[in-house]
């Protein structure tokens, strides 16, 4: 700040402590009082496709919603009066439909303005332009003529288009003219040639115009060149054609992209080079192009000024030409002004800090007004680019604008000051978990709002204490950061936000995991083509933490081929080919972090060795038999070739050729080295031993058989596996066991002696010898009793060794008792628990599985008459139970039970039944909801009892609420009905809206399960806009919004949008072309009123008008007119009705007395032409049905359903000009169907649209985003 300017006492330590309030830009919750903020506007500078719809956007924010208005070229703009301009509902954005209208008709300046009661936001000045690609000027090109080595420029000169066109040079075949050093388009468009050749010779240089927006290409007429080699130009220094001379000048803003061009000619063809004579080129924004002719610098500053030196030089000689460059800037922001929130009494700042070149003047405005036009305030102090608000007051909320400019541009920002008082809130969402890895930065948030601003503290773990200072940093905005993020940082973190109105806290929560780091690093690897490499990557991370694995070669996918497999911890590469060459990077993902390591593969050519031959041994030979033993015996055997590969076992097998002869069973193994191995045998067997050597290839083929060796029989030495006692049937006892094989009988004569007594009744044994068999029946044995068996093998040497005792048990039969003393405990209406004495043991006669309970639905407690009995259901509980639960009963019922005892034979007799009640319940929803008799303002409901009252029926709860176009639901209305009640007319209800009913049936235990249906009312609306008396001064904004009308029997119902604060609103109705005074009727306060009395069949016109004696101006709509149907337009069945009956009755009458006077005249010879005289005097009131509708022809409605002239349905509130309504139908493929609010369809309770005649020109087609973004291009 200039130090010499005069402040007023203790202005610079006000300034510091307010500083405060212009560090952190707070952002008012949309549920508080704010002036409007600007979201989303159009740039500044927007040209638009003729082609397609412009688009305008302007898009607010604010509490209450603002309203929109526009300026253009500093005028107001009345959207309301073009018919081709529609304001988005709910926004500013403007769409200006110009499909047949003159594009240049709505060029000019716009500017958007927000406004709400505290204050007002205006957008940029958008210059709004039409795209043009004018055609090119006819002329006539003269064909040219120069020697070979001369320099020439073919001049394109293109139509200047908005934005300007993109130039290129091609032939007649469209095919672009080759550039080089020599030959070279220049920025503006010319074609340079530093000197020509023969082969230029051409006569079709056509240069081409492309204009993006209109996406059109012009081309100018095609220039011949005629290059002659009969004076040739000799070689010459270079000289610059463009620039001409030695020195320049140009100018650049801040921010653009610099563009210095250079061509020259000469002899050979010159090279260019650039230097800035001072200082170095800024290597990281600097790129040539056009073969060096072209020097480029983005993003130009204030440093990139000065002079640039481009040198042409070829082998005679160098020139230079110095290009000065003058950096000049538009307005930019050094600290743009922020919304600003102040409780009452406080102060603060608002600054709007720009900077430029030329140096911007800076402007404040108040809610759209300049501020030196703006209402005196004496809290409000400017100074310069500084506005200082002291002790501000409820009430004083504005939206100020800073406008800074100069000769390139200008800035402008909006900031409201909003004050507020307001207690702490914070935003930040509760108990937010934050994970960071450890030795990185934390930064755990506490969002907050409040006036005064509050102040934030924060504890951990609810105890600590956080100050700033290592390792916690708490910034301005109150969020809480550790610099280097520790375990021991973990927990949970509490931020307080305070001011003098109250206090808030918030809970966070922070993880520190560990680092991914990768241990075991792939390595370096040299693989032999045709060979695999392995690459090792092993990994340690959070174990909280999904890692994922993935692996590059050479900063790219790996190919996809299958010799590349991925494991969890390496990558094998099988079959290496030279194109695997490569660097192989790990790289292992968390949510968190990552770590990656890298290594390179060499493929080299195999080294050529001598190959080696690897097979599989040859058998071993000369086995022999020696050391023999009645258990043992020793084989020797000299081993076979092992074919470059040693032997690393030996399997010895053998044959049984008295038992299972051909099978060969493994015996043992012994070392690759060992040459004998020492055999354990078993009696009364006939052996036969071979052997096998292994080696890394395979196993050899078997030896020759050794001579066979028999075994000298003995007693078994094992005995049955297996051992099994269970009875099959009451009285027996089945011992099962798994014989032995030949093998293990050990001799001849194999037999099995089976024994058994009863477990502690029997001392002795009962026992059986049996053979050839695997089980034994024990009869006659008591009923499911333990018996202790078992079963030994024995044969003609002696018996096997003493075997295992098994407990088996002999046979159940059914349980003979029932359980006893059940009791039944009701707990809810649909739980009882059963209790009941167990069966004694003895009784059950087998193993206990445990008990079921039997029980059935009699009848129900209401019902006079008893039901039909339902199906028995059953529950089982096993074990030895004496109780269990009974879920799912039916409420207020009468149930029986009974409970059986179950063995694994089967069940045993049913206790006493028990019957018990269960108490009433809640009921089931009602069985049926429907919607009959759709009124206007009224629907009919009718329902269902449930199918089970589950207790006695108290009543029914109706809920309803109606639900808007966006699915938001009202208000609940609630409304109970006694239980023999099963209908009602819900009366003034809303027209055109859907409700959503909630049915329930409630017994003394409260309401049951609701059933839901929903349901729209029916209306006929004719909408209209909102006018101002001519002559009148408009208010801010419109007085009226939609204005919708519907007729009934009872009289026209007028309803409407009504934004004015004046407090006489009336609506005026006159009979149509009638010269009568308007009648009034005054609705203060109200936004529909039903007009009654009117004539059945006679048309009114209708307004709504808002005046107040403290102000002149008189708001009115548009007058509606409406006609009131002269019969009633519901269907009636004629054939029910009294009158209908009795004329029926008369003619019947009538026709009766006639042939009974026919039938005496007859008699008496005369004649009566009765069929004649019917035919010529038929009653016109007498007239046959239709057959389609089967209504009587004279009583036909079908005119009283017809929609009335201009009526509308109602829309979500969009209202175009000259009432213009695209629905639904307008843009689909056809259909008569028209769809309510929340979409559901109606067209068959309505006619076909048809569009007025000044509807056909709109647009059929929404305005493309797409298109609206290519026109900001």
């Amino acid at each position: 700040m200039d130090g010499n300017r005069k402040w007023v006492p203790g202005f610079k330590a006000v300034l510091l402590i307010l500083l405060s309030h212009t560090a952190v830009a707070l952002e008012v919750p949309l549920d508080l009082p704010q002036p409007p903020t600007i979201t989303l506007q159009s740039p500044k500078d927007y040209i638009f496709d003729p082609r397609e719809n412009i688009v305008i956007h302007c898009e607010a924010k604010g509490k209450p919603q603002p309203s929109f208005s526009w300026t253009r070229n500093g005028s107001h703009f009345d959207v309301e009066k073009d018919s081709k301009v529609l304001m988005k509902p709910g926004s500013g954005t403007l769409v200006i439909d110009i499909s047949q209208e003159k594009a240049e008709a709505y060029e000019g300046t716009y500017q958007c303005t927000a406004h709400n009661e505290h204050g007002t936001a205006v957008s940029n000045n958008i210059v709004i332009r039409q795209s043009r690609s004018p055609l090119w000027s006819k002329e006539r090109n003269e064909a040219i003529v120069v020697q070979m080595g001369v320099s020439l420029v073919l001049q394109c000169r293109p139509p200047a288009g908005l934005p300007p066109p993109v130039i290129f040079w091609m032939d007649n075949n469209f095919q672009r003219l080759p550039l080089d050093k020599r030959v070279s388009q220049a920025l503006n468009g010319d074609l340079y040639f530093s000197n020509v050749l023969p082969e230029d010779t051409r006569s079709d240089y056509i240069c081409y115009a492309r204009f993006p927006h209109t996406q059109t290409i012009q081309q100018k007429q095609p220039i011949s060149v005629t290059v002659l080699d009969s004076s040739p130009e000799g070689e010459r220094r270079p000289g610059f054609m463009l620039p001409l001379g030695t020195t320049s000048t140009q100018m650049v803003l801040r921010g653009e992209t610099l563009e210095l061009e250079c061509i020259a000619d000469g002899l050979p063809t010159p090279d260019i080079s650039w230097q800035k004579d001072g200082g170095e080129l800024p290597s990281s924004r600097t790129s040539f192009h056009n073969f060096k002719k072209t020097l480029k610098i983005s993003d130009v500053n204030e440093a990139d000024g000065g002079a640039y030196r481009c040198t042409a030089t070829n082998n005679l000689g160098t020139v230079h030409h110095i290009i000065k460059v003058t950096v000049n800037a538009a307005p930019f922001w050094v600290s743009a002004p922020r919304n600003l929130i102040l409780a009452p009494n406080e102060t603060g700042i608002l600054t709007c800090r720009v900077s430029g070149e030329p140096k911007p003047q800076i402007s404040w405005f108040v809610n759209g007004v300049p501020i030196e036009n703006a209402p005196e305030d004496h809290s409000r102090k400017v100074d310069d680019d500084t506005v200082i608000l002291s002790s501000v007051q409820s009430g004083s909320s504005a939206v100020y604008q800073c406008n800074a400019s100069n000769a390139f541009g200008y800035l402008m920002a909006n900031a409201f000051v909003s004050v507020l008082a307001e207690p702490p809130r914070v935003l930040t969402p509760p108990n937010r978990v934050y994970q960071v890895i450890t030795n990185s930065p934390a930064l755990l948030h506490c969002a907050s709002f409040g006036s005064p601003i509050p102040t934030i503290t924060w504890f951990k773990d609810s105890q600590i204490s956080i100050k700033n200072g290592d390792p916690y940093v708490i910034h301005e905005d109150g969020t809480l950061e550790i610099h280097v993020a520790q375990p021991l940082n973990s927990g949970k973190y509490t931020c307080i936000a305070t001011n003098n109105l109250g206090i808030k806290e918030n809970h966070v929560f922070l993880e520190v995991k560990e680092p991914t780091r990768i241990l075991k690093q792939p390595e370096y690897k040299v693989v032999q083509r045709g060979l695999s490499a392995v690459f090792e990557c092993k990994v340690k991370h959070d174990p909280s933490l999904v890692p994922t694995m993935t692996w590059l070669k050479d900063k790219g996918e790996l190919p996809d081929d299958e010799r590349f497999e991925v494991d969890t911890d390496s990558l094998i590469i099988k079959d290496v080919t030279d194109e695997d060459e490569g660097t192989y990077t790990c790289i292992m993902n968390t949510t968190l972090d990552q770590d990656s390591a890298s290594a390179m593969l060499t493929v080299v050519e195999a080294t050529p060795t001598p190959a080696i031959v690897y097979e599989k041994p040859d058998p071993p030979a000369d086995l022999e038999l020696t050391d023999q033993t009645e258990r043992t015996v020793q084989l020797t055997w000299t081993p076979g070739d092992e074919h470059n590969s040693p032997t690393q076992k030996f399997l010895i097998q053998y044959e049984d050729l008295l038992h299972e002869p051909g099978v060969w069973i493994n015996l043992t193994e012994v070392a690759g080295t060992s040459t004998t191995a020492q055999l354990n045998l078993s009696p009364y067997v006939y052996y036969s031993f071979r052997v096998r050597a292994l080696n890394n290839v395979g196993y050899s083929e078997p030896s020759q058989p050794s001579r066979q060796y028999r075994t000298n029989p003995a007693a078994p030495d094992e005995n049955p596996s297996d051992v099994h006692g269970v009875g099959l049937e009451p009285g027996n006892l089945v011992i099962s066991w798994t014989p032995l094989t030949g093998f293990q009988s050990n001799g001849p004569g194999l037999e099995y002696k089976v024994q058994w007594r009863q477990k502690d009744v029997e001392e002795n044994w009962s026992s059986k010898n049996v053979a050839n068999v695997s089980q034994f029946v024990v009869s006659g044995t008591p009923t499911y009793v333990p018996y202790e068996i078992k079963v030994q093998a024995l044969n003609d040497y002696g018996s096997g060794p003493d075997p295992e005792v098994v407990i088996g048990y002999s046979g159940e039969d059914l349980p003979l008792s029932a359980p006893d003393s059940v009791r039944v405990m009701v707990h809810s209406s649909t739980l009882a628990e059963v209790h009941w004495e167990p069966v004694a043991f003895p009784s059950v006669r087998g193993k206990l599985q445990g008990y079921k309970v039997y029980y059935r639905r009699e009848r129900g407690l209401q019902e006079t008459e008893k039901e039909t009995k339902q199906e028995e259901q059953v529950l089982s509980f096993s074990g030895n139970r004496s109780e269990g639960r009974l879920p799912g009963l039916q409420p207020y019922s009468v149930y029986s039970l009974f409970v059986k005892v179950l063995n694994s034979k089967g069940e045993g007799p049913p206790s006493p039944s028990k019957t018990f009640e269960t108490p009433e319940g809640v009921p089931e929803q009602p069985s049926f909801l429907n919607v009959v008799n759709h009124g206007m303002d009224s629907l009919t409901l009718e329902w269902g009892p449930p199918t089970n009252n589950n207790g006695r029926l108290a009543g029914y709860t109706l809920k309803y609420q109606p639900v808007n176009y966006t699915s938001e639901l009202g208000p609940v209305k609630v409304m109970t009905f006694l239980a023999n009640e099963t209908t009602t007319t819900l009366g003034n209800l809303n027209a055109s809206m859907l409700y959503k009913f909630y049915l329930s049936a409630r017994t003394i235990k409260g309401p049951g399960p609701d059933i839901t249906q929903e349901a729209s009312t029916a209306m006929d609306t004719t909408r209209t806009q909102p006018t101002v008396e001519t002559g009148k001064v408009p208010p801010v904004g419109p007085a009226f919004g939609t204005v919708n009308t519907s007729v009934s029997e009872d009289g026209a119902v007028i309803s409407w949008e009504y934004f004015g604060h004046h407090k006489n609103v009336y609506v005026e109705y006159i009979v149509e072309n009638s010269k009568e005074d308007w009648k009034k009727e005054t609705v203060n306060g109200s936004h529909s009123h039903m007009i009654k009395g009117l004539k059945p069949g006679m048309s009114y016109r209708v307004r709504v008008v808002a005046k107040d004696a403290a102000d002149p101006t008189v708001h009115s709509t548009d007058e509606v007119l409406v006609t009131v149907p002269a019969v009633p337009s519901r269907q009636v069945d004629i054939a029910t009705q009294g009158w209908f009956i009795g004329l029926m009755c008369a003619i019947a009458l009538l026709i009766l007395v006639l042939l009974i006077v026919c039938f005496i005249k007859r008699n008496k010879g005369g004649k009566y032409p009765v069929k004649e005289k019917e035919d010529a005097h038929q009653d016109p009131e007498i007239q046959p049905m239709k057959e389609d509708d089967g209504t009587f022809g004279e009583y036909s409605d079908t005119e009283d359903h017809k929609p009335l002239k201009g009526s509308r349905t109602p829309s979500n509130g969009t209202v175009r000009r000259d009432e213009s309504d695209d629905s639904l139908v307008d843009y689909g493929e056809g259909g008569d169907g028209q769809f309510n609010e929340d979409g559901s369809f109606i067209g068959q309770y309505s006619g076909k649209k048809e569009k007025d005649t000044h509807e056909g020109n709109e647009s059929s087609e929404a305005p493309s985003p797409v298109n609206a973004m290519n026109s900001f291009v």
